[in-house]
């Protein structure tokens, strides 16, 4: 085997030598040449290792029927080339087909565990990697020049959602025993159980409608024309379960999709019923802003846990009540903050009566400030700041909204974009995989289906 190496390199010595450039040699000359000849070397070392460390393989003459278990004689062998991250190989091997199940296979190719095409898994594990940051034109450029491997953009399109088909959210998310490694590492040497947060919240990303699928009518090559279909702005609500470690974010899971608040309901009762967040062992806290579907689901499946209104969307609410009130006014200004400090020690009960007793100066300043007493009565028990901050807990909802800049906005609101629903959720769910550091264990998930395929 060392001495089929070596033969191997000598002819890409050969190779070498005879492209570079003469008499004046430069380092960049020298750099790029060799990176260009790269995989010719690196795939023609592979292939050698390959081929001997699975002689037998390709030498087998008989082989068992994987379903009936007959045994079966080898027809002429066939070529199969593939290609990987490290360079292209060509493999011989035998070919086997069963009469009675009407089946052929190649063994060879079981052993080496290639995947189904030229592209294997590690090409495609990449590509897919790529593709998640950055528009498929874009990325299909950016791939070839960093590893040498041609793929076209709808090439990568195709893959990408081969891979993230059907993902759910147990899908990506990790563990829990990765989640109490990094509850472990963030809680080591506190005397308090560390401080989970779970955000809710909608990120509205730019959708196209399904009977946009399929070429338009008109002769190829001619003006461009405005497209028949109006694309609608989507919430694609998520959630995110993070840590809170002397001012800065440990990152637990997210799941972000098109989707309804019955849908997201859905994927909070699958994460609550696998036990992934060890409730037992934390102190869960839920700050999300005043909508109501929010808080229902929290309610029904995380009821002991600590609900706090998001200050800020709390103080732009008054922000907008006062205008109505006073206008824009050093009065307004006044009562905002006034108000404010009154939420910060825990005084609700002086805001609500103050409420109660101002005098509208219009009939939409009653119907504001009536707006602006039930919304406050609601969240009466989540708006105890000054106990909040003493226990540790945020008072903000930043979390989430960073989770939604990061992972939907990143990707999905570029310039002229408009995603189909079910490509939208695809690309989401492989982005909240990498956030999550489960973008392997999907991977592994996808080589499972094409080995049962």
């Amino acid at each position: 085997m060392r001495q089929e190496l070596h033969t191997r390199f000598d002819q890409w010595l050969d190779d070498l030598e005879a492209r570079l450039p003469e008499p004046e040699t430069t380092l960049a000359a020298v750099s790029d040449l060799v990176w260009q000849l790269r995989q010719d070397l690196t795939g023609g070392l592979t292939e050698t290792l390959l081929t001997h460390a699975y002689a037998g393989e390709q030498s087998r003459r008989q082989a068992p029927c994987p379903q009936c278990e007959r045994l079966i004689t080898a027809r002429p062998a066939a070529t199969r080339t593939v290609e990987t991250m490290v360079g292209t190989m060509v493999f011989e091997r035998p070919y086997f087909y069963c009469r009675r199940c009407q089946k052929g296979f190649y063994p060879f190719d079981s052993a080496v565990n290639l995947a189904p095409g030229r592209l294997q898994l590690d090409v495609q594990q990449a590509a897919a990697k790529t593709v998640i940051e950055m528009p498929y034109d874009e990325a299909h450029t950016f791939f070839h020049d960093l590893t040498g491997v041609t793929m076209g953009a709808e090439r990568m399109h195709t893959l990408t959602n081969h891979v993230a088909q059907g993902l759910t959210v147990l899908d990506i998310a990790p563990s829990r025993e990765e989640i109490e490694k990094r509850l472990v590492q963030v809680s080591a040497g506190q005397w308090r159980r560390p401080v989970v947060v779970l955000g809710i919240d909608g990120a509205f990303v730019p959708t196209r409608p399904e009977s946009a699928r399929g070429c338009r009518p008109g002769q190829r090559r001619s003006r461009a024309k405005r497209p028949q279909w109006k694309g609608a702005w989507r919430d694609a609500k998520g959630f995110r379960f993070y840590l809170i470690d002397e001012g800065r974010i440990v990152h637990l899971l997210s799941w972000h999709q098109v989707q309804d608040e019955a849908e997201l309901g859905k994927a909070l009762t699958e994460i609550k019923k696998a036990g992934l967040i060890p409730e037992d062992h934390i102190r869960l806290c839920v700050v999300c802003d005043g909508a109501s579907w929010i808080w229902k689901h929290v309610q029904s499946l995380f009821p002991e846990a600590r609900q706090v209104l998001d200050y800020y969307h709390c103080k732009e609410y008054l922000h907008k009540m006062a205008k109505v009130q006073y206008g824009s006014s050093q009065q307004a200004l006044e009562w905002v903050e006034a108000t404010l400090a009154r939420l910060s020690v825990g005084k609700i009960g002086w805001v609500l009566g103050g409420l109660r007793r101002m005098q509208a100066t219009s009939e939409e300043a009653a119907k504001a400030i009536a707006n602006c007493w039930e919304s406050l009565n609601a969240h009466r028990d989540r708006t105890h700041y000054r106990q909040f901050r003493r226990g540790g807990y945020p008072l903000g909802s930043g979390g989430i909204e960073s989770s939604n800049k990061f992972i939907c906005h990143g990707r999905l609101k570029r310039s002229g974009a408009w995603w189909y629903e079910s490509n939208g959720n695809q690309m989401l769910a492989l982005r909240c995989a990498k956030y999550n550091g489960t973008f392997n264990q999907v991977f592994e998930r996808h080589q499972q289906r094409l080995r049962e395929a």
